[in-house]
């Protein structure tokens, strides 16, 4: 009897973050765009999901300064931000950077061949779906973030790579609207391939700054079009 009365709220949780991780999502793709407002119409056709479910979802993104509450109006995609972009852009070239030296000092032949592995898988995976017009690959996105995994898993430090791997998540929207502005003429393979030869060749200096322009290079893209804004 106790299981069948709890399944309903089993129930309702499992959707909850079925939406939640969806519209994440959605956000952190830019298919919802930053700014815009999330009537609960909309968003009950387009997700298929009731009122109560969908608030819980929006209520759980607001804490993750993905969505903003508006005073008795619903909520809004968080609008981008100039000064956010270069903070988050600052804080990850500080932090990847000690995170990169230390894998650097402590990494292993093995960690070698596993960065060699995972950089030969991302560059064999295709950008975009479509090589016309950026279609974003899910794919190389996974191996994306499996390859800057790697560069700094060798740190020794459980807490550095956790808020590395949250700045990557926040600066993620950003990101998107990069690739979308200059996907095909920027060269992100060969700033891949660079950094991996500076690492292979134990040249700490050059490793760091290459991974830190690399960091850069996607703020710089839309710096102007967020200065304009």
């Amino acid at each position: 009897m106790p299981d069948v009365i709890s399944h309903p709220e089993e129930l309702r949780m499992t959707l909850t973050t079925t939406i939640y991780e969806q519209m994440k999502e959605d956000i952190l793709a830019v298919r919802l765009e930053p700014g815009q407002k999330l009537p609960f119409r909309f968003l009950m056709e387009h997700y298929g999901v009731g009122q109560t479910p969908l608030r819980e979802a929006l209520n759980r993104l607001s804490t993750e300064d993905l969505v903003v509450a508006l005073d008795q109006r619903g909520f809004r995609v968080k609008p981008v931000d100039l000064r956010e972009l270069q903070e988050l852009t600052q804080t990850r070239c500080w932090v990847e950077g000690i995170a990169l030296r230390e894998s650097m000092r402590n990494g292993s032949q093995a960690w070698e061949e596993a960065l060699l592995v995972a950089h030969h898988r991302l560059d064999r995976s295709a950008r975009s779906l479509d090589p016309a017009t950026f279609a974003n690959n899910p794919e190389w996105e996974h191996l994306h973030r499996l390859f800057h995994a790697t560069l700094i898993e060798a740190c020794g430090s459980r807490p550095l790579i956790a808020f590395c791997a949250q700045l990557a998540e926040r600066l993620h929207r950003y990101r998107m609207m990069s690739i979308r502005k200059a996907f095909r003429e920027r060269e992100v393979s060969r700033e891949h391939a660079d950094i991996v030869q500076a690492v292979l060749s134990r040249d700490v200096e050059l490793s760091v700054d290459l991974l830190q322009q690399h960091f850069q290079r996607t703020a710089n893209i839309i710096y102007g079009d967020l200065a304009e804004s």
